[in-house]
């Protein structure tokens, strides 16, 4: 990495919510409906739990709630500073968290990375090519995160550095990212490799906050491609 890619960078005041979107299922489970065929049982159950949680959780809903307060905060910013893993940022050894200008740049960028590596690797999307499976789907929930930082800019480097939004190489972009999270910027903004739209990807969570649902999603592979589902049986957006 040289020096010169560095010169001149500059820093953009972010001041908005973010939209992350994670692996999920739109219609929340009962945790004790395996336990009983009664819903008066699982009344119990829940009551239970209720009375022996930790002091930490408030609801007083702990099945639709799960896992409690503490549910939103962990999936939509806590996660992947828990969990580190290779991205375009990062060689895996440490955590990033990534978000998006619109949902509609989340969906490209999943969308990606459901049909191109999940399901690719596991040889899934063969299943449909072949045509022993008509669509596969996936679930998903979008949350809004609020982020106050100053972040630094990359996108006025693409120009003179295409390797930002490489389609598959990360090699430039985790050059980067160890950079950055050694020298202290809480975070970066890009142009997104899949859309013309912006991803954000921050360092330190401290700069992140109020997390609160969007909206579920619906991936659905075919040999037409991916649709996708905001409201259910409704097709919102399709990716060729």
């Amino acid at each position: 990495m040289t020096d010169a890619f560095f010169a001149g960078l500059s820093l953009v005041d972010v001041h908005q919510d973010l939209a992350r979107n994670i692996k999920s299922i739109r219609v929340t489970q009962d945790l004790f409906d395996d336990l009983s065929d009664d819903p008066a049982d699982w009344d119990v159950a829940q009551q239970h739990e209720l009375a022996t949680k930790p002091p930490t959780y408030e609801s007083s809903m702990p099945v639709i709630d799960r896992p409690f307060e503490e549910s939103a905060w962990f999936n939509a910013i806590e996660f992947p500073f828990k969990h580190w893993a290779a991205s375009r940022f990062s060689d895996g050894s440490y955590g990033i968290w990534y978000g998006s200008d619109s949902v509609e740049t989340t969906v490209h960028e999943t969308v990606h990375h459901w049909r191109n590596v999940f399901l690719a690797d596991a040889g899934f999307d063969q299943l449909v090519i072949r045509g022993e499976r008509e669509h596969i789907t996936g679930e998903r929930k979008v949350y809004w995160v609020r982020c106050d930082a100053a972040l630094v800019d990359l996108r006025p480097k693409i120009a003179a550095y295409p390797d930002l939004v490489h389609p598959s190489s990360h090699h430039f972009t985790q050059a980067i990212g160890a950079r950055l999270r050694h020298e202290g910027p809480p975070g970066l903004v890009s142009r997104s490799a899949r859309c013309d739209g912006d991803n954000y990807g921050v360092l330190n969570k401290a700069v992140l906050s109020k997390p609160h649902a969007c909206c579920s999603l619906t991936y659905r592979l075919s040999r037409k491609g991916v649709a996708v589902e905001r409201e259910v049986g409704q097709t919102w957006m399709v990716l060729a």
